[in-house]
Formats: C-alpha cells, structure tokens, sequence
C-alpha cells in the first residue's frame, strides 16, 4: 500500500522515501564532519606554541573531557527517539514537554560536571598519569573547558530534539555554529592572541555557549503557546522515571562500548610501540567510516520513531529497508576507499617507515569494519527511534561477550590480527543479535498499539 505524502507538521501515516532518508543523514553527516576538523585545528594550534608540553595537554585533557561527555549521549539519542514518536502522533503538547525535560537532566547534570571538576581533573589524571609539564597543561585546558559542561549537555538535549523532527539541516547549522567559532576562536585566541591551551579551551567554551545559544533561539521560536506542557505534565513522576529508565540503558550500551576499544587500546600495547602506533592510525579509518553510519543512524532514529509514532507498519518496515540499503551501501563504498586510499592516508598521518608498513599490513581488516560495522550502526538507530532500549542493552552485553572469548581465542594464536579479527566480530554480533529481534518486537509494538 502507497501512503501518501503528509506535512512534516502532521502526524499519521507518511511515505519513507530515500529523499526522506537522505534529508536527514546527508546534514548529519556534514555537521559530524566538522569534529575531526575541529581536533586537526586544536592540534594544529598547540603544535605551533613550541612547547610538546602543550601538545600533550591538550591531547590528554581533550580525550578525557569526551570520554566524560560522551558518556552523557543518552541525552541526544533518548529525546531523539522520544520526540520522534511523539513527532508521529502529531503530539506537539508532548514535543515540548520532552524537549524540557530533557534540558532540565542536561543542565542538572552540566552543572554536577563542572562543581565536580577538581575531583574529575585529579582522578583523571591520576589515570593517564603525564608528566609534570603536561599535567599542568592539561589542568589549564581542562579547567576552562569544564565550565562548558552544562552548555555542552544542553546542546545534546536540543540536537536531540532537532533531529527527533527529522530537522536534518537545523542539527547541521547548529554542529557547523558549535565547531566553526571554536575552530575560529581556538586560532585567534590560542595563536594569535597568545593565551595558548587555555585560549583553545576557551574557544571550545565560547563555541558550546553560541550553539546553545543559538539552539535554544531556534527552538523556542518554533513553539506555539497553545501547545504549551503544564509544568506538571512535564515532570510528572511516570515520566520522568521512564526517560531515566531509557537513558540508564543507553548509557550502559555506551559504556559497554568504550570498554570494548579500551580492551583493544590496552592488548595493543603489548605488541610493542609500532603496531600500538599502527593501530591508532588505523582506527581513524573505523572513525571516519561510523561519521558516515551515523547519519544513517540518525535517520533510522527519526523515520522509525516517527513511524512507531504515528502506528503506521508499513512506514517502519520501509523505514528499516533503505536506512539498511544505504548503510550497507555506504559501507562497502567506505572499505573500497579504504583499500585504494587507505596506503597514501597512512603516510599523511605518519612518517614513519615502520609505523606506516605495520599500518598497511592490517589496512584491510580496518577497511573492513566499515561493513561489518553497517548493521550494527543502522540498527541502533532502530532500536533508539523505537526505544526498545534494554534489548539494545542486552545485545551489546552479549556481543561483549563473544568480544572477550574472540580475543581471548584470536589474540594468542594471531596477535595483532587477532584484535582485529576480534573486533570485526565483536561488530558484526551487535548487528547480527539486534536485528534477529526486530520482527518480533515490531509485532509486539504494533499489535500493542491497534
């Protein structure tokens, strides 16, 4: 059955086409674009204050600020997923009350990062363990660059929502102001007015606030004062233990996740500084591939939500097939790059003869994660759009597992190889485990909803 075309204001059934796809990930996948630009430039930066010292802190205080943000993306993806179905039933009352409810956690938890900062600086770097020089550069970055945190959740909060109305080229207007005043103010500040580490963090502060800023413009605009939430509806107790339920999951997945490339960071180092080095390079590969996935994902998030939503199979179903299709599409076109590419992108990132041989030897298996890694993405953007958000837990805990005993069967026999040989099955698995559950639930979803 052919569904007509409906207003991207209304709810009820709609058709899922590949423009409709696209309208969503191809902004997406821009505005992700601008991070790793972002980071050249911040590095750019520091290598040309003459000091390694400076280099290094910025390098340590930037991993561990996003391994501390990133922890909270629960915030994007559960408002996406939520606003989304609300979105399908053309329920703008419950649109709004999400997107405050959503501000109200990330602001809640921005402002318990920054008052808990001594503390997070110290154990930090208590972790990474730098030298003197380093530290204290790293503890002038990361001091400033805290004071962001609030803003920074915030930003996650509005993305989310943005994206939860299928607001495609909004996000990427409000990634391309976040990333462009940092990269512009990190040169002024940082290089040319001389304040260094702390004028790249305060560009980083400064670009978080614009986007908020500016997120917050553009959203409340759009609100109309008789859909307006009461403040009890907003935070109504049911509500509010389901969205903390729904980010309890997410943020479990995540963690789960970031163990999974801790695990191989930490083997890798017992193969010796050339194959670590070789692994670093060649994880850049499996980053700009999941830029690419990602706004796959994101669509998949909106169009499933939005089609849950509005109780419409056929606009899931369909939602499900292209979102798959260009994923696979996107990553197989990603690992035949990788392959022709891959040897002239090595030598840009390293100089090193043995580094660069090393890298070139397993090049193959990381252009490969861009394929086994397609299901997967395009799969959590279903289960997210959905908000099946335990069985999405549950699989990455029991791809996890396979993860472990693959490393623990691979790596001795194999090892280097065998970390990636492991990984690329730890990626499969999550694909493979979420997307033999979703007819079932589907059913379970749709037969609940009639």
């Amino acid at each position: 059955m052919v569904v007509s075309q409906r207003s991207n204001e209304e709810g009820g059934a709609f058709e899922v086409t590949h423009r409709l796809v696209l309208s969503i990930a191809v902004p997406m996948t821009l505005g992700f674009l601008t991070t790793p630009l972002l980071g050249l430039t911040n590095t750019a930066v520091a290598g040309r204050l003459g000091s390694a010292d400076a280099l290094a802190g910025l390098a340590v205080g930037a991993v561990l600020f996003d391994l501390l943000l990133g922890s909270f993306n629960f915030l994007r993806a559960s408002t996406t997923g939520l606003v989304a179905q609300a979105f399908g039933r053309g329920d703008h009352s419950e649109q709004q009350a999400i997107f405050w409810r959503s501000l109200a956690i990330a602001l809640c938890c921005g402002l318990a990062i920054a008052a808990a900062s001594p503390l997070l600086s110290s154990a930090g770097l208590a972790v990474m363990a730098p030298p003197p020089g380093v530290a204290q550069a790293t503890l002038a970055y990361f001091a400033i660059r805290i004071l962001g945190g609030p803003m920074a959740l915030a930003n996650y909060a509005i993305l989310g929502f943005v994206l939860g109305r299928g607001q495609g080229t909004t996000g990427l207007l409000l990634q391309a102001t976040i990333n462009g005043v940092n990269i512009a103010l990190a040169i002024l500040l940082g290089l040319y007015w001389g304040y260094g580490v702390a004028g790249i963090a305060a560009g980083a502060l400064i670009g978080e606030s614009a986007g908020m800023l500016l997120g917050l413009l553009v959203v409340v605009r759009g609100f109309k004062a008789s859909n307006r939430p009461a403040r009890g509806t907003i935070f109504a107790l049911p509500r509010m233990r389901a969205l903390f339920a729904l980010n309890r999951d997410i943020l479990i997945r995540t963690f789960v996740l970031l163990a999974a490339f801790t695990v191989m960071t930490r083997i890798g180092t017992s193969f010796g500084p050339v194959a670590l080095a070789a692994n670093a390079v060649l994880m850049n590969i499996f980053l700009v591939a999941s830029y690419y996935l990602d706004g796959i994902a994101n669509a998949a998030e909106q169009i499933v939500g939005r089609a849950i939503g509005a109780r419409c199979r056929s606009a899931f179903d369909r939602a499900v097939r292209l979102t798959l299709v260009w994923s696979f599409g996107l990553g197989i076109a990603s690992a035949v790059l990788f392959l022709v590419f891959g040897p002239a992108v090595i030598g840009l990132l390293t100089t090193t003869p043995s580094v660069r041989a090393e890298a070139e030897t397993y090049l193959p298996w990381a252009a490969l994660t861009a394929i086994t890694g397609a299901l997967a993405f395009q799969m959590d953007g279903v289960y997210i759009g959905a908000t099946w958000s335990a069985t999405m837990r549950n699989m990455m805990l029991l791809a996890f597992l396979v993860y472990l005993a693959a490393l623990a069967v691979f790596v001795p026999l194999y090892g280097n190889l065998g970390l990636w040989l492991a990984l690329n099955l730890f990626l499969a698995c999550r694909g493979l485990f979420l997307a033999a559950r979703v007819r079932r639930l589907a059913a379970q979803r749709f037969c609940a909803a009639q």
